[in-house]
This record gives C-alpha cells, sequence and structure tokens, in this order.
C-alpha cells in the first residue's frame, strides 16, 4: 500500500501528469463540473455528501504534491461574506500570486485546453471555486 498524504489512485495519476502553467481546478458543490470543464480534462469525484470532503482539505494535500504559480478565484459580490477565501489563503504558501476575474472569465479559464484536472469537492460554502495553475519545480 503507498504511504501518501493521497490514496485516490486517479487523483495521484492526474498530479503526476500535470506540469508548468497546468490548471487544476477545485470546485465547490454548487459547481457544474460537466458542463464548465475542459472537454479533455479528468473529474474526479470527490464530493460523497454535503461538507464531504471539504476544498480546504483538497488543497493542503495537493499542496504537498505541486507547487502554485498563481491561484485565481471567483469574483464575488462585495457584500458577501467569503469566508472560505480567508481560509484558503491561509493555507496557500506566503506571496502565492492571487486573481480574481469574473464568473465568465473564470468558468472559460476552467474550460480551457490547459486545464488537466477539474475536483469536485462537497464544499458547500459558496464561491469556493479556485483554479490553480501549476508552477515550476522549486
Amino acid at each position: 500500500m503507498i504511504k501518501s498524504e493521497i490514496l485516490h489512485p486517479e487523483l495521484l495519476s492526474c498530479l503526476a501528469k500535470c506540469g508548468h502553467k497546468t490548471n487544476i481546478v477545485i470546485a465547490d458543490s454548487n459547481y457544474s463540473f460537466v458542463t464548465n470543464s475542459a472537454p479533455h480534462a479528468t473529474i474526479i469525484y470527490l464530493n460523497f455528501a454535503p461538507g464531504m470532503i471539504r476544498s480546504t482539505v483538497i488543497l493542503e494535500k495537493i499542496l504537498k504534491y505541486i507547487n502554485i504559480e498563481t491561484v485565481t478565484f471567483m469574483e464575488y459580490p462585495a457584500d458577501f461574506d467569503n469566508t472560505i477565501e480567508a481560509e484558503y489563503k491561509a493555507i496557500l504558501p506566503a506571496g502565492t500570486d492571487i486573481a480574481y476575474v469574473g464568473r465568465n472569465e473564470f468558468y472559460a479559464a476552467a474550460k480551457s485546453p490547459d486545464t488537466l484536472l477539474v475536483i469536485a469537492s462537497g464544499e458547500a460554502k459558496r464561491f469556493a471555486n479556485l483554479i490553480i495553475t501549476v508552477g515550476v519545480v522549486s
């Protein structure tokens, strides 16, 4: 048996295939995984039940396997208390380049040929979607 922070074989395989500039989408439970993903992207369904598995856990574990060049968040209304954003920022390495884009621009990026992996989480919080652009090995 593999001794690893991640045991999911298909997820490990996809992470191993990621190179510099590859996009990984971590999507909340409200995300339309099939229609807002690149046609060739692998969708890993980790959304067993609401709140299981949280997107923050997925991000924390993935960071043990890849370096980040950029993280892209979907913009949210100014009056929305986006607590998940603070949770993500607490997990991301210091100095991570963070971008914010509108909903349609986010979906376009998720559908781009650079997106190799989409992870469907059970995250119930709204606006918990993010795109990780894989960085170079440091």
